[in-house]
């Protein structure tokens, strides 16, 4: 006799804490050293169950960059920036992507991995390409407004600023272990944190200011 499929709610809970276990194992140990047992281990469920809902460990890999990227642009997408006047709408937006790569460091390593992996899993997904579209139609936006309003200079290419803001918000995050090695720092110390957070707020904005 075949065994039922799971119910929608049970099916949501395992899915969810698969992709949760896959998540810790995937930026602990990278894609080739993380291992489907171990995850399975972590959920008190069966590498067959994974295979149920993912396929492989690759795709298993792809569905954990999708949520993991769909978290910072649901952050992102939440913040009303409309309601608010275009530089203040750009702090905002700043201080949102510095403190989900701060609170999320295994996304951070997770990119990094999937770097390493020449974004393969990335390039193959219609879902990732779509949510991250958003964020530079957003950008563009914001531009608009602030060129309108007299606030921020023409000409500024919303894919270069995306990259600014994400590119120092990353770094520190992404090399926290080296530049605390070699400069003798925690870059996680609250106040360290804090003036990083507005020392990245503030160069952003000088670079886009009129």
């Amino acid at each position: 006799m075949a065994k039922p499929a799971p119910r929608p709610r049970d099916a949501e809970l395992t899915r969810r804490g698969i992709l949760d276990a896959a998540i810790a194992e995937f930026s602990e140990k990278g894609l080739s050293g993380g291992r489907v047992d171990e995850i399975a281990a972590r959920t008190q469920t069966t590498k067959r169950m994974i295979y149920y809902y993912f396929g492989s460990k690759e795709q298993l890999f792809a569905a954990v960059l999708e949520e993991m990227y769909g978290g910072i642009r649901a952050a992102e997408a939440g913040l009303r920036l409309d309601d608010l006047a275009p530089d203040e709408a750009l702090r905002r937006l700043v201080e949102t992507t510095f403190d989900y790569h701060a609170e999320h460091p295994e996304f951070v390593r997770l990119v990094s991995v999937e770097n390493i992996h020449a974004a393969a899993h990335i390039a193959h997904s219609p879902t990732l390409r779509g949510r991250n579209d958003a964020v530079i139609g957003l950008l563009r936006g914001l531009l608009a407004r602030g060129e309108a309003a007299g606030l921020f200079r023409p000409g500024i290419d919303p894919l270069d600023l995306h990259i600014l803001v994400n590119g120092s918000c990353f770094h520190r995050v992404a090399n926290r272990h080296t530049l605390g090695a070699i400069f003798g720092v925690d870059l996680s110390a609250p106040e360290r944190t804090a003036s990083q957070r507005q020392m990245i707020a503030e160069a952003v904005l000088r670079y886009v200011s009129a």
